[in-house]
């Protein structure tokens, strides 16, 4: 019997219990679905976070306690030490050294959640993110330290719902918005910039800081001056790729979680091809025995039988994966609105492991009722004529 004609049969096989086969499909498809969107939101993450510190951030950042600190580290740091920090730091050709104050504001409802960054005023927000530039209004200038003013990001500005000369509440203190910056930043859309004594004081950590950020005439020895400056003054120095790497790890974590949780919706939706393709095996008994009485082999009746759990697992899959881009879009369409960014990406490598999996359970559930429908005998099978 060629492919075809094989495929044929098994459609049929499938058809003669629509019910059945739809609401098996659907079973599966959903697992996959959940699949694709887990582990797109994870990819989407990673993507922004790569793009973001690749071309923005600090040489090398100084924090009490390294990766352990996270990506907002709390304000741990005797402010004092930036002077320390400039003057083992110039030898090594920095060309400027930032206290920096960091404080997430959490909320239940992710638009009233808030990334709060204090830096000198004078130095600006230039000494921590390249490339951000103000549309509205006007930058953090020497004049603003200690006032209670902020420059917003494009997305922190619409969640908020004002504009230049608008107040917002940072940490129970009421800040007035000098400037808002141009979209486009991905994350940096979503943060607060206040001159660093003004953060200071509304999160009650006065003369305390964060993180210490250090620019250098030459990126290039960020590496080596990281070692040296850790060593000189007993702190942890992250290059920015020490910080892309942490990102990194953190959401591999989260990948095998998600996979894990994925997996076992899809393990469930294997056991209802399982059953599906049982069913299909015992209704059709006769219909084997029939096979076997004019010449069909055991081999071919298991391939039969393993061309249904293929059949109903791809459609499954491919139903899944059209869910699941269904749903990126949904989550794309929510981030962008709230910060600017694609919270979720489908790439093939991922929309090709989605289908293999569910191929894979689909065949590999089908194994047990296809060995049992080889194995019927002949005269049994044909005595339920």
């Amino acid at each position: 019997m060629n492919p075809g004609d094989l495929l044929t049969l098994a459609w049929r096989g499938l058809t003669r219990r629509p019910a059945r086969t739809l609401l098996t499909t659907l079973g599966l498809s959903v697992a996959v679905a959940g699949m694709v969107l887990f582990l797109s939101l994870g990819e989407g993450v990673r993507q922004v976070f790569t793009g973001q510190f690749r071309s923005v951030g600090p040489d090398i950042q100084l924090t009490l306690n390294g990766a352990g600190s996270g990506l907002l580290p709390p304000a741990n740091l005797d402010a004092a030490l930036a002077s320390q920090v400039r003057a083992a730091a110039a030898p090594l050709g920095a060309t400027q050294v930032t206290p920096v104050v960091t404080v997430l504001k959490q909320a239940l409802d992710p638009a009233q959640s808030a990334v709060y960054y204090g830096l000198p005023a004078a130095q600006g927000i230039g000494a921590l993110f390249q490339g951000l530039t103000v549309t509205q209004g006007r930058a953090l200038t020497a004049a603003d330290e200690n006032r209670a003013v902020a420059v917003l990001g494009a997305s922190a500005a619409r969640n908020a719902g004002v504009g230049v000369g608008g107040r917002v509440d940072v940490l129970g203190t009421p800040v007035r918005v000098i400037g808002i910056l141009g979209g486009g930043h991905a994350l940096n859309d979503t943060f607060t910039f206040l001159p660093i004594g003004t953060l200071q004081r509304a999160a009650r950590t006065p003369g305390r800081v964060s993180l210490i950020a250090v620019t250098l005439r030459d990126p290039a020895r960020a590496r080596s001056a990281a070692q040296t400056l850790s060593a000189q003054l007993k702190l942890e120095a992250q290059t920015r790729g020490d910080v892309l790497a942490v990102v990194d790890r953190a959401l591999r974590v989260t990948d095998a979680a998600r996979f894990g949780l994925s997996l076992v919706a899809l393990i469930v939706g294997g056991l209802a091809v399982a059953n599906t393709v049982s069913m299909s095996v015992f209704e059709r008994v006769r219909e084997f025995g029939t096979l076997r009485a004019i010449g069909a082999r055991p081999a071919l009746i298991r391939a039969l039988v393993l061309t249904e759990g293929l059949l109903l697992s791809a459609l499954a899959g491919l139903t899944g994966l059209l869910a699941g881009l269904a749903g990126n879009a949904a989550v794309n369409a929510y981030t962008r609105a709230l910060a600017g960014f694609d919270g979720a990406a489908l790439t093939v490598p991922l929309a090709l492991t989605a289908l293999a999996v569910s191929v894979s359970l689909g065949v590999l559930s089908a194994l047990i009722p296809a060995r049992t429908a080889g194995r019927l005998p002949v005269v049994q099978a044909l005595s339920r004529l």
